[in-house]
Formats: C-alpha cells, sequence, structure tokens
C-alpha cells in the first residue's frame, strides 16, 4: 500500500469530496492563495476556483457564522480556525448556535459544517499557538470532536465528517503534518464514533490519541522488549466516545493508562478514566494512571516545552512503575 503524509491524506480527502459534493466549499484565512498555513489546503484552489475555496477576513468569529449559515441552507462547508487556540473568539457561534440550532428546530434543519484547526505543541510557537484544547469541546452536546492520528485515519474520518449531518470539531496536531502512513487508494470512509487498537496486547491498556498514539506506540514497542505487552487504543473521536472498545479491553489486561497533550486538570483523561471506572471497576488490578501535560501555559523555550508534555520515556516509566 501507498505511504503518503498526514497533509497529503487531508488534501486528498478535500478533494474527493469537492469532486463528488458540488455543495462543498472551503472558507478560512490564508487557505486559498497560500494554500493553508500548514499547507492542507494547497493547490484545491487552483483545481476547484475561488467560489469554492475561499480566503476570508481574520476574524474567527465571521468564519464561523459564515460557516453556519451556508450549512443550515443548504451547502456542507469545511472552515479552517489557524490554531485552536482562536477557537475562543468564536466560542458563542459554537456552543450556542452551531451545536444547538438543530435540536432547538427539532431536527427540521440541518448543520453539516466542519471545523478544521490544528493544536498542540512541538513547534516551540509559545502559549498563544500550542495548547491542547479538546477537553474544552467536550462539555457541548450536539457537537462531535474528532482527532485523527494517523494518515489513513485523518483521510477516512475527513471524508464521514464531511458527509455528516451534524456539525464536527475536527482538530488535527501540528507535528503529524509531515508523518507519513500506510494510506488506501480509491474510496474509504472510517466511521466517527468508533475507536481502534492500534497495538494488541494483554498486560495493560494505554488510551492515546493525536499524536500521543505515536509516543504510545513508540514506548510500547520498548516495553515488548521486556516481556509486557502493552494494548494501544487510538479514540480516534473523544465525542462520542467509543467506551465499549476502551472497557472490552480494560477487562482483558484489568490496568488502564490514559495519555493526553492537553493539561491534566480537567482533561479528557479525567472523563475518560471515569468512564471506564463505571464500566470496569471490578476489572481493575490497579489504580487508572494518567500521564499529561503540566498544568502551566506552554513555554517558548524548547527545553521547557519539552518538559511540558508527555514523551515516550515518561510513558514507559510510568507504565513499568504501574506493573510493578
Amino acid at each position: 500500500m501507498r505511504e503518503i503524509t498526514y497533509r497529503q491524506a487531508l488534501n486528498e480527502a478535500l478533494a474527493e469530496e469537492m469532486d463528488r459534493d458540488p455543495s462543498v466549499f472551503l472558507m478560512g484565512e490564508d487557505i486559498a492563495i497560500y494554500g493553508g498555513a500548514y499547507g492542507v489546503t494547497a493547490g484545491l484552489m487552483q483545481r476547484f476556483g475561488e467560489e469554492r475555496v475561499r480566503d476570508t477576513a481574520i476574524s474567527e468569529a465571521a468564519i464561523i457564522g459564515a460557516g453556519l449559515g451556508a450549512a443550515i441552507t443548504g451547502l456542507r462547508p469545511v472552515v479552517e480556525i489557524m490554531y485552536v487556540d482562536f477557537m475562543g473568539i468564536c466560542l458563542e457561534q459554537v456552543n450556542n448556535q452551531v451545536a444547538k440550532i438543530r435540536y432547538m428546530f427539532g431536527g427540521k434543519t440541518r448543520v453539516p459544517l466542519v471545523i478544521r484547526t490544528e493544536g498542540g505543541a512541538g513547534r516551540t510557537l509559545g502559549a498563544h499557538h500550542s495548547q491542547s484544547l479538546e477537553a474544552w469541546f467536550l462539555h457541548i452536546p450536539g457537537l462531535k470532536v474528532v482527532m485523527p492520528s494517523t494518515p489513513a485515519d485523518a483521510k477516512g474520518l475527513l471524508k464521514s465528517a464531511i458527509r455528516e449531518e451534524n456539525p464536527i470539531l475536527f482538530i488535527e496536531h501540528k507535528m503529524l503534518y509531515n508523518t507519513k502512513g500506510p494510506v488506501p487508494e480509491g474510496e474509504y470512509l472510517v466511521p466517527i464514533g468508533r475507536a481502534e487498537v492500534k497495538r494488541p496486547g494483554r498486560d495493560v491498556t494505554i488510551v492515546a490519541h493525536s499524536r500521543m498514539l505515536l509516543f504510545a506506540l513508540e514506548a510500547a514497542e520498548r516495553l515488548a522488549g521486556e516481556g509486557i505487552e502493552a494494548e494501544v487504543i487510538d479514540p480516534r473521536t473523544l465525542l462520542p466516545l467509543d467506551i465499549e472498545t476502551i472497557a472490552a479491553s480494560v477487562r482483558r489486561t484489568h490496568r488502564a493508562v490514559l495519555v493526553e497533550e492537553g493539561t491534566r486538570t480537567g482533561g479528557t483523561g479525567a472523563e475518560i478514566g471515569l468512564q471506564i471506572m463505571e464500566h470496569c471497576f471490578d476489572y481493575l488490578d490497579a489504580p487508572i494512571r494518567r500521564i499529561a501535560g503540566a498544568d502551566v501555559p506552554m513555554p517558548k523555550s524548547p527545553v521547557l516545552e519539552k518538559l511540558t508534555i508527555p514523551d515516550p520515556d515518561r510513558i514507559y516509566r510510568e507504565v513499568r512503575e504501574l506493573l510493578a
């Protein structure tokens, strides 16, 4: 199977869906002529024209508002917010309008809106451009939160998101764009709301999403050299969460380690961990362990940034401690 980058996989998904459905169009800051801050939309304006790939003003509120209006009047917009850190500027519209309109109209209207954004650390961009804020959005009923970790999932999940009748927050990681992986050619979809076991194991369940999945797999490979077989699960979708797949794994391994890049307090690990407790309390042989980012603004210093977020070494050490 061919290998392409995460960036190319996303670009392919957008192009294929725009070819398939003329109601799909793109809006965002610098996505047309420039091709996007991280190159995901490169070449799409030249292929589909300025009507369907639109540069916008520097206004997150305007981007979301226009996307919502287009969605409820019959189009399928994919809008880009350059950094997840900027989502706060348009949070009122996302929370009170985008996520609520279909419910408040009793299902008489649809909101097929995809909000693409990117988050995470790794490029030493400082406190305003390096946050992992996905946990914010788990508290918004009516919104789905998708975070692909691999190129194949990125393509399949984005295509599924574009075909959804409900709003999707699609969060990419800035450090994944250049990563490569096998991606099938031709038409395929990855279902929203379904986790995947990325590595089978018997001794401990590691749940990790986005870039942390790659770190967890690296740690699992190292642990395997010592006879410890870790099962690694990628939720892929944080809302809705496929707790059934996660719980089935924990019932087999009897231990759970939850890895996230976002800050520990109120993070995704807290929610997933409690759901594991609700489903697997009688099966646990050890306390659930959370590995998360430090509760500090993201430093600009490369050395301090590295200390702030989990890495494969930390995952390896903490799994060994849990098993000890």
